[in-house]
């Protein structure tokens, strides 16, 4: 049994890589290097061509997965891009392997290292709990919320690995705004997810700055033998507290005072948008909220997602960013 479930995670590795569009057509032996990583880490255990060549036509064969070999890329690749061996049901042997690891979960839910996890873990016990994986009639009762993987993943035990042994990493980063490769020498500082997206928190000696990087614009990253050099003030713990998302930087905290309907208070009083937030008054007309921040894009577009529902008191300046980015959407809709 074990071979078999073992067989099962590779074709779902090799599908991921098949899969990857920031890094087509991987060879046979980045595939088997893929399936050792993820199944072996560092325990340095051995997967041989043959068996990938098994997993590859066994694929064919019981999922119609469309592999092909290119010639001139030298690497697998799915002539059907939109293939994936996530849309066919599960089997059996897939399904006891995941009842048995929520089973083992269930038991460390409240220990301290999986507490952060508990929403998700619940979310994998409920889906098991509801029916198995051939229920046709499941769907049509009950739909979870899902989140859209955007890669880069795979990447999570390298970065973690250089942040332990502060160790410098290389990669090639595509920029957000114009797509173009540049190659990247940095420090990593450790790993954040934000939004089903991970992210790299590093310091570039170069520029004497921290820099964050989204895991799926990365590409081909190195592990080097460089010592890491940090910034003296950095702490890991403290980086982010005084912001919401990905964005941060070095700055005073706002003091930032906000006005709701009662429909949009209800909300924000059970969901604050962050720690600090407290309730400064309620009335038949709506409510005032309060919070110490640093104001960045990520809370901009928060309260811009509230629409007429939320205006901002103070400071002047967000109450002027705000106004400023109304006004541009009433020329997109009003030309």
């Amino acid at each position: 049994m074990p071979h078999i479930k073992n067989a099962l995670i590779r074709y779902r590795i090799i599908d991921r890589m098949l899969r990857n569009k920031y890094k087509p057509y991987p060879s046979k032996q980045q595939l088997r290097d893929a399936c050792e990583d993820e199944l072996f880490g560092s325990l340095g255990a051995n997967i041989c061509d043959s068996t990938i060549e098994k997993d590859m036509f066994a694929m064919k064969m019981e999922h119609d997965a469309p592999i092909k070999f290119s010639k001139k890329y030298g690497g697998y690749y799915y002539v059907d891009p939109d293939f994936s061996i996530n849309d066919i049901p599960l089997s059996e042997d897939e399904l006891s392997s995941i009842r048995f690891a929520v089973n083992t979960l269930q038991q460390f839910r409240e220990v301290p290292f999986f507490q952060q996890f508990g929403n998700a873990i619940d979310k994998i016990v409920d889906r098991v709990a509801i029916g198995d994986n051939n229920d046709a009639e499941i769907n049509q009762f009950i739909e979870f919320e899902s989140a859209i993987s955007v890669g880069g993943n795979e990447y999570l035990p390298l970065f973690l690995e250089a942040v332990r042994a502060r160790k410098k990493v290389f990669f090639t980063y595509a920029s957000f705004i114009n797509g173009i490769e540049k190659p990247r020498k940095v420090s990593p500082l450790f790993l954040k997810e934000y939004r089903n997206r991970w992210y790299l928190i590093s310091f570039d000696s170069t520029k004497n700055d921290i820099i964050t990087y989204a895991l799926d614009r990365v590409q081909d990253p190195m592990l080097l033998e460089d010592e890491a050099t940090f910034p003296d003030d950095f702490s890991p713990s403290s980086y982010f507290q005084d912001t919401i998302g990905i964005t941060a930087y070095k700055g005073k905290t706002e003091k930032i005072r906000i006005k709701t309907n009662k429909i949009a208070a209800k909300y924000i009083a059970s969901q604050p948008f962050h720690k600090s937030q407290k309730q400064l008054s309620e009335g038949t007309e709506g409510s005032v909220f309060e919070l110490n921040i640093l104001i960045s894009e990520e809370f901009i577009r928060i309260i811009l997602g509230y629409g007429g529902e939320i205006e901002v008191l103070e400071p002047k300046s967000l109450r002027v960013t705000i106004s400023e980015r109304v006004k541009q959407m009433k020329n997109l809709y009003l030309q």
